[in-house]
């Protein structure tokens, strides 16, 4: 009988999704990967940055586990910082800084998750005072569904980027076509759309 460990498969799923969203930078120019590639801005990099930010946030400052020093945070990390500064990289933060500082929000989490229990209680400094405490569960639970929403989106831009797509690497979670089949299947739901807007 597997013994079960809550824990390690929260570690799991959060691992996946961090995953999930690194790849997507991969064999990329630094160009692709500040792109603005919807009308709100996401980029793939910009995806990295923020949720280094969330992880540093929700398993460092909740916990009374602060990363940066509070003299000094970077200036996208401070209260008064200009709305959406987490969400992309000036010309002075390289893809080596953000890829570098996510590994590192990686260990100090880790280290949270590690050290702490499941049912621990922090404080989210910035939620309202009324549901400001929470347990290290519940926010496992929420940065991981915060990771893999971003995952999402980084895998879509990803795609108008270039055409790559798939969950992780070499396990793509696509079904087989070649791109014949996959321009057939977008013009079956196209006539699909068409005909349902048009009835």
């Amino acid at each position: 009988m597997i013994e079960p460990n809550p824990k390690a498969d929260l570690l799991r799923y959060l691992q996946d999704g961090r995953d999930a969203l690194l790849w997507k930078l991969d064999g990329l120019s630094e160009h692709d990967i500040r792109r603005p590639l919807t009308l709100t801005g996401t980029n793939l990099l910009g995806l990295v940055k923020h949720i280094a930010s969330v992880e540093l946030g929700y398993f460092g400052d909740t916990f009374g586990r602060p990363f940066f020093d509070e003299e000094r945070p970077p200036w996208w990390y401070t209260e008064d910082a200009e709305p959406n500064s987490d969400m992309w990289a000036t010309a002075d933060e390289s893809r080596e800084e953000i890829v570098g500082l996510y590994h590192q929000a990686w260990e100090h989490s880790n280290s949270t998750i590690a050290t702490l229990t499941l049912d621990a209680i922090g404080h989210v400094p910035w939620w309202p005072e009324e549901r400001r405490e929470v347990t290290l569960h519940h926010i496992l639970v929420r940065v991981i569904s915060d990771t893999q929403r971003h995952a999402g989106h980084a895998d879509i831009v990803r795609e108008l980027i270039d055409g790559t797509v798939g969950y992780l690497k070499g396990n793509d979670n696509i079904p087989p076509g070649d791109q014949a089949w996959w321009e057939d299947h977008r013009r079956r739901l196209e006539r699909v759309a068409r005909e349902v807007g048009n009835g």
